[in-house]
């Protein structure tokens, strides 16, 4: 998708970007990210750049149909916006592509579906004292029209009858070519040696390979290793899930000899033909306990390969480990390293355990795991990159003090994510804003399961686990505790969410602590919803058994909602 000039986007969204803040504060987590604010480029709609363009090159249906702009806001609003960070504006018609590749998808009979186009050649040509690059694209150009649904195919069911001629990318930008002097090049179609004693020239051609299927969390490990069967290196990945349960990855790969695809397909036909099962996927019978299983008949399909992992800027530290801002495979992630000089036996058992955690669970509302590297000493985990930061630096460090309508979403996913959790018999142990991260569409998702725990694997829980401001008093106590010391501290995130403070920001974390234990809980803020301040003490009751659960929250916090907006809708009627 970014094989043009996206100077417009990539300038936007270079102007919003906040400077990283390195100091760590406390209650700031290890999974916390760095705060973006991408509120400039918000106000930049590329649908109507999409839609304009695609008037001016007289796409017939964008001109004739009346219903051709709203199904496209449809396509956009099922995406994330990331997605449209990576629109290329010089081949719009990509956009219809995709919107017809996820609409194919839809049938299971279908999945996975999948295109393949040559995109263009790389050489690079140089002597003792140079080296110098040229992009040799295909020619063929044509509008994308209705004809294109040919070559829309199911992965079994593509075949070499089935050519591509799609116009060529006019540039491949940022990809670090990696490229041999006295290499082989591609003439006519044939590897022939080319020798020069001033210079050598190899061709690389350039193709792209999009896929769409049922989203699922060992999706990308799965397409990655059937790409690397065919013999393909993945240049760029670019993965997208949308929110109904889909996924649209599109990768730009060399490593197939020629430009012609026929034989592409044909290859790629035999390597999925041994896990169309797992590529198919269903929306109905798909749940995370089956992935469990399946990674139990398949060990290591989640095994991130240590040399595809780029690290970049460190995000947070902990006492064990740091976070980073990295790349794999052309996405952007978070990726957790464990110190190799405090690794321990029990330093190894926690970590075996957040990534069975992280492997077990996929739901909108909490961080999407990758991968993990599991060969000591080298043990780190990747997730997704939150660029939104944390509810933590949002409230605190951003300063921002909430609407109600805003205040009452971002509880809601929180709740959600929890709900999720607690119905897997996961007990997440240290809740609090700092673990909370959004995405760019500002969906706040649960994070950091480095202390979390199966609440069915015996034994009673005492231990004294998670921070302390955010801490149930049984907890501090070493008295056994369950689930509901989960809703004690989303009590006290909430409370953030309304008060926009730091819990108990006078005393020290020791203090405050002791004072839970006495029954001290933060004061009750003024000209707060009444039904979030009652909501709020239930669930910060002693008792434990007094708390609701998070899917009775859930069920209030979403009625609330509905009583605001009607609330609101009567003030502007009036």
């Amino acid at each position: 998708m970014r094989c043009s000039n996206r100077k417009k986007q990539d300038e936007e969204r270079k102007k919003t970007e906040i400077p990283l803040l390195m100091d760590l504060t406390e209650g700031v987590g290890e999974s916390s990210s760095p705060p973006r604010s991408f509120g400039s480029f918000n106000n930049y709609d590329v649908r109507n750049d999409v839609f304009n363009r695609l008037l001016e090159t007289g796409h017939e249906d964008a001109i004739s149909n009346p219903d051709f702009r709203d199904r496209l806001d449809s396509h956009f609003n099922r995406l994330p916006a990331s997605y449209g960070l990576d629109v290329n504006m010089e081949r719009v018609e990509d956009v219809l592509l995709h919107q017809k590749l996820l609409a194919a998808a839809k049938d299971p009979e279908n999945r996975p579906v999948y295109h393949i186009r040559f995109l263009e050649n790389l050489c690079t040509r140089g002597d003792e004292n140079d080296d110098q690059q040229c992009i040799n694209s295909s020619s063929a150009q044509r509008p994308f029209d209705d004809a294109d649904d040919e070559k829309i195919v199911p992965l079994h069911k593509r075949s070499r009858d089935h050519p591509v001629d799609f116009e060529a990318c006019s540039k491949l930008e940022d990809l670090n070519l990696d490229v041999r002097k006295n290499s082989k090049c591609v003439e006519d179609g044939y590897l022939t040696e080319k020798f020069s004693k001033r210079q050598e020239t190899v061709h690389i051609p350039i193709h792209e390979v999009i896929f769409s299927t049922t989203d699922r969390p060992k999706l990308l490990s799965q397409l990655s290793a059937l790409l690397s069967d065919i013999g393909l290196n993945i240049r760029e990945a670019h993965v997208f899930s949308t929110n109904d349960g889909y996924s649209l990855d599109v990768f730009v790969v060399d490593g197939w000899p020629v430009e012609d695809t026929d034989g592409l397909y044909k290859a790629m036909e035999e390597v999925v033909s041994r896990s169309k099962g797992s590529l198919s996927g269903s929306l109905h019978s798909h749940s995370a306990v089956g992935d469990a299983l399946a990674a139990q008949e398949k060990p290591g399909d989640w095994e991130v390969d240590r040399r595809l992992l780029k690290i970049g800027e460190r995000i947070a530290s902990g006492s064990c480990g740091d976070l980073y801002h990295g790349n794999y495979l052309g996405q952007d992630v978070a990726v957790k390293i464990l110190r190799s000089e405090h690794l321990n036996d029990a330093m190894e058992d926690e970590f075996t355990q957040e990534v069975a955690i992280l492997r077990e669970v996929q739901h909108k509302n909490v961080v999407r795991f990758i991968g993990a590297c599991t060969k000591s000493p080298h043990l780190c985990i990747v997730t997704e990159y939150m660029t939104g930061g944390s509810l933590y630096d949002y409230l605190h460090k951003n300063h921002n003090v909430l609407k109600l309508t805003q205040l009452l979403k971002f509880a809601v996913d929180v709740c959600k994510g929890m709900e999720y959790l607690h119905q897997m018999h996961i007990i997440h142990r240290d809740l609090k804003t700092a673990n909370l991260l959004m995405d760019t569409d500002n969906v706040v998702k649960v994070a950091d399961f480095g202390v979390a725990r199966f609440q069915h694997q015996g034994g009673v829980m005492t231990a004294e686990t998670g921070t302390y401001r955010w801490m149930a008093p049984e907890v501090i106590n070493h008295q056994p505790y369950d689930q509901k010391a989960d809703v004690f501290s989303f009590a006290i995130v909430l409370w953030e969410l309304v008060t926009a403070k730091v819990p108990y920001d006078t005393m020290t974390p020791l203090q405050a602590a002791l004072g839970v234990r006495q029954g001290l809980r933060p004061d009750l803020p003024e000209n707060a919803h009444p039904k979030l301040l009652d909501l709020m003490q239930r669930c910060w009751e002693a008792a434990p058994e007094k708390r609701p659960s998070f899917s009775e929250i859930t069920a209030q916090l979403e009625t609330l909602v509905e009583e605001v907006k009607e609330d609101a809708e009567e003030v502007n009627g009036k």
